[in-house]
C-alpha cells in the first residue's frame, strides 16, 4: 500500500515514487522495508549513542514532511521511531525519547485530526515503557494541555469529533500512566494540571445515556465500551486517576470537580453530581473517605448563598458519599460534619422564617411559598444525612452525637443551648427544635444499649424531657420517639403499635429480660421524672390520638424494660392517678380529652395485668373493661379514637364499676404478695422548674398540700375553711438541715471512717436511731396542721389547687409511706 494512501493522501503517484537514498530511512512502495527497519534497529541497538543522531534526523525529517502535508511519510516515520523506541531500553534512550516527544508534539499541533490521533497512539506506547531511571527534567505541561483541549473537540463532523475526544482521554490516560509511575508523579497533582484533567473527563462522562443510580460500586465498562464511547472511557480513566491518589494529592483531584458542577449547574438537578462522587468514593482508598466530605462541607459553606435546591443538591451528594464512607473509615470529622449541617439547618429555618414573618401579597406570595417548599427539600435532605450518617456510627460515637443535638436544642427560659436562634423568632424556633429532634430520632434508631443508664444519662435525659412540656404536640411526640428508640432494647415496640385493649399479651410474644441492678438503680433516681412527664403528657389539651399511643407505648416499655415490683406499684398509682384526674377534671379538658385518658388507662392495666400475671388483677380488668363495653364503650381505646364517637355530657354520675378501684386493685395485688402500702397514697407530680421554662400552665404552679381531720359524718366533697396552707418553700425550710460547707465535709468525711472501721452491730444500730429521727421529724411537720379529731377516727385530705383526695385514716398511714415533695 503507498505511504500516503495510507492516510488519505491526494497526491499523484509520480510525486509518490520520488527517490529517497539517505541509506538510514529507505522507503519504498510497500511502506517502511522490515528488512532494512531490523538493520536499522540492530544498529541503534548495537550502538546507543547514536540514538541521539538517529533521533534527531528522523525529528527533522517528520518535521518537513508534516509542514509540506506528506502524510504518508509521517506515517512511515514515526512507524520507524514506534519500533526503535519499543527495541531500545538503555539509558541512551533518553535524548532519544526529548525527539521522539518533540515529534509527537509536532503531530498534535498540527490541524490534520488523523495525525493528532497518530501522535496520541505514538504517545500511549510511550507511556506504556517502563524506563530504567526517572527523568528529572522531563515535563509533561505541553501534552496535559493538548490532550484536553482535544477532549473538548468541537469538529464538524461526529465521527471525527468522538475520534478526536477519544484519541484526547487516551492521551490524557497515558500522561497519568507516565507521571504516576514515574518518581516526579508529584507534578501531575498540581492544581493547573489537575484543573484541565478533571474537567475534560467530567465533560466526556457528562455525554453518558443512562446515569448510574445503583446503590453498590459502578460495574466496570467492558473492553469495547472503552475503545468507543468516551463518556465510558472517561470515566474508567476518572477512576484510575482518583485511585491513584495519595493523602497530599486528593483534594487537588477533588476541588475541579465542584468547579465544574458550578460552572455547568449541575447541582439541581444533581443526578450527575451524584454519580461523580459515587465515583470518587468508590475509586479513592478508604482511609481518604473524609477527605472528600470535608470538600463538600467546604463547598456546602462557599454556596450557603445560593438558590435552597443547589444546596438540597451538594447536601443529597453529601448523603450519597457519607453512605460510601460510613462502611469505612469516616475519619476524625464527625462532630464536624454534624455541627455543619446543624448550622445550616438553622440557616434554612431562619430564612424560612423570615420569608414568612415578612408576609409578601400577590405573585410575590407564590414565589414565598415556592421557596419555602424549597427550603422543606433542605431541610428534609440535611435531616436525611444526620440520620444516616449517626445511625452508621459506632455506639460510642453515636452517645456523643446524641449529646452535640440535644444540646443544640433551645428549650424557651434558658440559654444551655448552644445554637444562635436570636433571629428566628417563635415560628423559627418551633420549627429548629423540630428539625433538631427528628435529626435526634434519626440517629437514635437502631441504638441498643446493654443498660438503660448508658442510653439516658441524666446529662441526656434532662434536656431531652424539657420539650416535653412544651405546648406543642409534635414536639412532645418526637421526645417519646426518641425514649422508645433508646428504651426498646428487645424490639417489642413494633408489637404494641396503636393503643387498643389486648386480649391475649402472650400471643405478641414480648421479649424481655431479668432487670438488672444498673436498670433498677436508674429508676429509683428517675422514675419519679419519668412520670411526672408522662402524667402531665397526658393533660395536654393539644393532644391527639398520636400523642395518647404513643404514651401508652412509654408505659408499656417501662413495664417491660424497667420494671420491678416497686416500678409496677409506681405504674399503677400513676395510671389511677391518670384516671382521677379524668374524672375531676381540674384541668377543664375537654370531653375528648378526658374519654382519652380513661382509654389510656384501659389499655394499660389491662396490659400491665397480663404481664405481672396475678389473677385476681386480671379479673378486675376484665370485668371494667366488659361493663365498659356495654355502657361506656367512649372509655376504650377502640371506640374513643374512632371517626365520630359519642361521648358523654359528663363523667361525675357514671357507676363505680366503670372505674378502676384503689381498694380492689390493693385486695389483688396483697394476695400475691406485692407491697401495696404505696397505693393507698394518690400520685402527685414533682414540683420542677421545666413548667416554667416550658411556657406551660402547671398543676403545680398552685399547688399546695392541706392536711385536716374531718369525721365520719361530714362529707369528704365539703371544704374545711380554717385549715393551714403548707406551701413547698415551707416543707423545704422545715427539713432543711444542711450546715456550712466546711462542716458538710467533715461529716461525710467521719462517716465514710466510720462505714469503714466500726462494727457492723454499731452501725446497724445508728442507722435505726436516724430513722426512728426522721419518723419523728415528720411527724411534727404533720402535727403543725393537724388539728385534734372531733371523733376517734379521720381522714387524711391532700388539697391541690380545687381537687381533694380522701385517702386512708390517719392512724393506719404508715410515715415511711409518705412522699413530701
Amino acid at each position: 500500500m503507498k505511504p500516503d494512501e495510507a492516510v488519505g493522501s491526494s497526491r499523484s503517484p509520480a510525486d509518490q515514487c520520488l527517490p529517497d537514498r539517505d541509506g538510514v530511512f529507505p522507503l519504498l512502495w510497500d511502506g517502511l522495508v522490515k528488512a532494512d527497519m531490523e538493520k536499522l534497529t540492530f544498529y541503534a541497538v548495537s550502538a546507543p549513542e547514536k540514538l541521539d543522531r538517529i533521533g534527531s534526523y528522523l525529528a527533522e525529517r517528520l518535521s518537513r514532511d508534516v509542514v509540506r502535508h506528506r502524510s504518508g511519510y509521517v506515517l512511515i516515520a514515526m512507524e520507524a521511531l514506534d519500533q526503535l523506541l519499543m527495541a531500545c531500553h538503555s539509558q541512551s534512550i533518553k535524548p532519544f525519547v526529548e525527539s521522539f516527544l518533540h515529534m509527537v508534539a509536532k503531530l498534535l499541533e498540527s490541524g490534520e485530526p488523523k495525525l493528532q490521533v497518530l501522535g496520541t497512539n505514538s504517545f500511549v506506547k510511550f507511556a506504556n515503557i517502563e524506563e530504567d531511571t526517572p527523568s528529572y527534567h522531563r515535563r509533561y505541561d505541553f501534552f496535559v494541555s493538548r490532550f484536553s483541549a482535544m477532549c473538548h473537540s468541537c469538529h464538524s463532523d461526529p465521527e471525527i469529533r468522538t475520534e478526536i475526544r477519544i484519541a484526547g482521554i487516551r492521551g490524557i490516560q497515558g500522561v497519568v500512566r507516565k507521571t504516576v509511575n514515574d518518581e516526579l508523579r508529584a507534578t501531575i497533582w498540581e492544581p493547573q494540571h489537575m484543573d484541565k484533567i478533571v474537567p475534560s473527563l467530567l465533560f466526556n462522562m457528562q455525554k453518558i445515556e443512562e446515569v448510574d443510580s445503583r446503590i453498590g460500586p459502578p460495574s466496570s465498562p467492558s473492553a469495547a465500551d472503552k475503545e468507543e464511547n468516551p463518556a465510558v472511557l472517561a470515566e474508567n480513566c476518572f477512576r484510575e486517576l482518583l485511585g491513584r491518589a495519595t493523602f497530599g494529592n486528593m483534594n487537588n483531584a477533588v476541588r475541579p470537580v465542584f468547579a465544574h458542577l458550578d460552572h455547568h449547574k449541575l447541582w439541581d438537578p444533581n443526578e450527575f453530581a451524584v454519580h461523580c462522587f459515587k465515583i470518587i468514593m468508590y475509586s479513592i482508598q478508604a482511609q481518604y473517605s473524609h477527605h472528600v466530605i470535608q470538600e463538600i462541607l467546604g463547598h456546602l459553606d462557599a454556596r450557603k448563598k445560593d438558590s435552597p435546591r443547589v444546596r438540597a443538591g451538594i447536601i443529597q451528594v453529601l448523603l450519597e458519599a457519607v453512605a460510601i464512607a460510613a462502611k469505612g473509615s469516616i475519619g476524625p470529622t464527625v462532630l464536624e460534619v454534624f455541627n455543619t449541617l446543624l448550622k445550616h439547618l438553622r440557616l434554612s429555618v431562619e430564612s424560612e422564617a423570615n420569608d414568612l414573618q415578612g408576609g409578601p401579597a400577590g405573585s410575590a406570595a407564590l414565589n414565598t411559598a415556592s421557596k419555602d417548599n424549597d427550603e422543606k427539600i433542605v431541610q428534609n435532605a440535611i435531616i436525611q444525612t444526620i440520620g444516616f450518617f449517626g445511625s452508621n456510627l459506632p455506639d460510642y460515637q453515636r452517645s456523643e452525637i446524641m449529646m452535640f443535638i440535644m444540646g443544640k436544642v433551645p428549650v424557651f427560659g434558658t440559654t444551655t443551648h448552644t445554637l444562635d436562634i436570636s433571629q428566628l423568632g417563635d415560628l423559627g424556633t418551633r420549627r429548629i427544635q423540630i428539625m433538631l429532634l427528628r435529626s435526634l430520632l434519626m440517629v437514635t434508631s437502631g441504638y441498643k444499649a446493654k443498660t438503660i443508664v448508658t442510653a439516658l444519662p441524666g446529662s441526656f435525659l434532662d434536656p431531652l424531657l424539657s420539650p416535653s412540656l412544651m405546648e406543642d404536640y409534635e414536639l412532645r411526640q418526637l421526645v417519646l420517639e426518641v425514649m422508645h428508640n433508646l428504651m426498646d432494647r428487645h424490639d417489642n415496640r413494633a408489637k404494641l403499635r396503636g393503643i387498643r385493649i389486648i386480649p391475649d399479651v402472650a400471643d405478641l410474644k414480648i421479649k424481655r429480660e431479668k432487670i438488672c441492678r444498673q436498670d433498677t438503680s436508674f429508676m429509683k433516681k428517675n422514675g419519679q421524672q419519668l412520670y411526672r412527664h408522662i402524667y402531665l403528657g397526658c393533660k395536654e389539651e393539644d393532644n391527639v390520638q398520636k400523642n395518647y399511643e404513643l404514651l401508652y407505648t412509654s408505659l408499656a416499655l417501662i413495664t417491660i424494660e424497667l420494671a420491678n415490683e416497686e416500678v409496677v406499684i409506681d405504674l399503677i398509682r400513676l395510671a389511677i392517678a391518670l384516671q382521677d384526674s379524668a374524672i375531676i377534671n381540674e384541668d377543664n379538658l375537654p370531653m375528648f380529652h378526658r374519654c382519652g385518658i380513661m382509654a389510656l388507662v384501659a389499655a394499660y392495666l389491662n396490659f400491665v395485668s397480663q404481664m405481672i400475671a396475678v389473677p385476681a388483677f386480671c379479673q378486675h380488668v376484665t370485668k371494667v373493661i366488659e361493663i365498659r363495653t356495654m355502657e361506656a364503650p367512649y372509655f376504650l381505646p377502640e371506640h374513643i379514637f374512632r371517626d365520630k364517637c359519642m361521648l358523654p355530657k359528663s363523667l361525675e354520675k357514671h357507676d363505680k364499676n366503670l372505674y378502676f378501684l384503689t381498694n380492689k386493685i390493693t385486695e389483688s395485688l396483697g394476695g400475691s404478695g406485692y407491697s401495696v402500702e404505696r397505693l393507698s397514697v394518690p400520685y402527685v407530680p414533682q414540683v420542677t422548674d421545666e413548667d416554667r421554662l416550658s411556657r406551660r400552665k402547671s398543676i403545680v404552679d398552685t399547688v399546695s398540700i392541706q392536711v385536716d381531720i374531718l369525721p365520719n359524718n361530714i362529707p369528704s366533697d365539703d371544704v374545711v375553711s380554717n385549715t393551714e396552707e403548707i406551701t413547698f418553700e415551707a416543707l423545704k425550710k422545715a427539713i432543711d438541715t444542711s450546715g456550712m460547707e466546711e462542716q458538710e465535709k467533715e461529716k461525710r468525711r467521719l462517716v465514710i471512717e466510720k462505714f469503714q472501721k466500726a462494727p457492723f452491730e454499731e452501725i446497724a444500730a445508728q442507722c435505726e436511731s436516724k430513722a426512728n429521727l426522721l419518723h419523728d421529724r415528720l411527724a411534727q411537720i404533720l402535727e403543725l396542721t393537724i388539728r385534734p379529731p372531733p371523733s376517734p377516727s379521720g381522714t387524711l385530705t391532700v388539697t391541690s389547687g380545687h381537687a381533694q383526695y380522701q385517702s386512708v385514716p390517719v392512724y393506719e398511714m404508715k410515715f415511711p409511706d409518705l412522699c413530701v415533695y
